[in-house]
């Protein structure tokens, strides 16, 4: 059966004004933001498509389920991302360094089957960024202007592996009783009194466990700088819906650049985790050790899917910085300069406050 290549187009025209249709947060529709013209966009009634891991990772599926997009790379910071020609100012969304347009280059990426569509709209992100940057006490007031810039806030689609299996494991191990017995100790005033002290009995256990592994999440990109923050890579994967480009519209889409291979061997990692957790429940007891442990993995499919996230980059003096917000449910994070002019007069006006109180309290 010959492999096929599906393509896909981000661009869709207004059918009244000819401007382009980009997708509107926290709905089904593209719209136009001149004229007001919305679409709605087709959900695919059949849902995910979830795809059979070892015909990909054999290479004799390489070519189905995949498209040819333009891609330009970050020299900087290495970066792959998808930015669409009509941005007026191309600029990396992780370090603002400029993009040329005309590095982009075609390459073949395994189709996403699946993506959380932005719920929070551009200048809802904006409200989010300046809360949080007014709180900032120490931060240099330029900060405020930069992380409120829309030239370098863009709106993100992040590349993820999810995987699905079967997981039968046995085990042997031990199951720990807690005791206590009474002692008599020396207390720190020299009394003698009684005190509990925990003990533990173990006995042996061995046994099976299985389940359904759904969706074990692990990034599919990784940059030199402008790593998403652990705090806000929280998404609702029960948002997702079936693929379809119109999502992406007006939005900056990263290209994988782990492969799925080692995002497989991540996701093992993760399982055996599980497993583990798995054995220690079916231990039971009040604690639990776990000798030796067999896993096997069956029915094993996999989706590459987009997920949400504003990024605003930043650079003071020569160093970047960051600042997230999730694309669906506002969490924010970022890292911060600190200014020391304004450190080093709060210090100065302590140090007056702090000497005029004790003019006072010796008078």
């Amino acid at each position: 059966m010959e492999p096929s290549i599906q393509k896909t187009e981000l661009k869709k025209p207004c059918i009244n004004c000819g401007a382009e249709l980009k997708y509107k947060p926290g709905t089904t529709n593209i719209s136009c933001a001149y004229c007001g013209h919305q679409e709605s966009i087709e959900i695919d009634e059949n849902g995910f498509e979830e795809l059979e891991l070892y015909p990909y990772l054999k290479e004799m599926g390489a070519q189905k389920h995949s498209e040819e997009i333009s891609m330009l790379h970050c020299k900087h910071c290495g970066a792959n991302q998808h930015i669409e020609e009509n941005y007026k100012s191309l600029h990396c969304v992780y370090c603002s360094m400029p993009l040329v347009i005309e590095d982009a280059y075609k390459e073949e990426w395994i189709l996403p089957g699946a993506v959380l569509p932005f719920q929070i709209e551009k200048k809802k992100s904006f409200l989010i960024f300046q809360k949080w940057v007014d709180r900032l006490w120490w931060a240099p007031n330029k900060l405020k202007k930069a992380a409120l810039d829309p030239q370098f806030t863009k709106g993100l689609y992040l590349p993820y592996w999810t995987f699905d299996a079967q997981l039968a494991a046995t085990y042997t191990g031990q199951r720990g009783e807690y005791y206590y017995e009474t002692r008599r100790v020396r207390n720190a005033n020299g009394k003698m009194v009684s005190q509990q002290v925990r003990k533990t009995r173990w006995y042996p256990a061995s046994g099976k466990v299985s389940g359904f592994v759904d969706d074990t999440l692990i990034e599919a990109s990784k940059q030199k700088s402008g790593r998403i923050p652990g705090k806000i890579a929280r998404w609702n994967l029960k948002k997702l819906q079936p693929f379809n480009s119109s999502f992406l519209s007006g939005f900056v889409t990263e290209k994988y650049t782990i492969p799925l291979k080692q995002g497989h061997l991540h996701s093992k990692e993760v399982a055996r985790d599980i497993a583990h957790r798995w054995c220690r429940q079916d231990i039971g007891g009040d604690t639990q050790r776990v000798s030796s442990m067999d896993m096997q993995l069956s029915e094993e499919t996999f989706k590459h899917i987009l997920l949400p996230v504003y990024i605003s980059a930043y650079r003071y003096k020569g160093k970047e910085y960051h600042f997230f917000i999730n694309g669906e449910n506002g969490q924010i994070s970022g890292s911060r300069p600190y200014s020391f002019w304004k450190i080093f007069f709060a210090v100065v006006f302590a140090l007056i406050i702090i000497g005029i109180l004790v003019v006072f309290a010796q008078g």
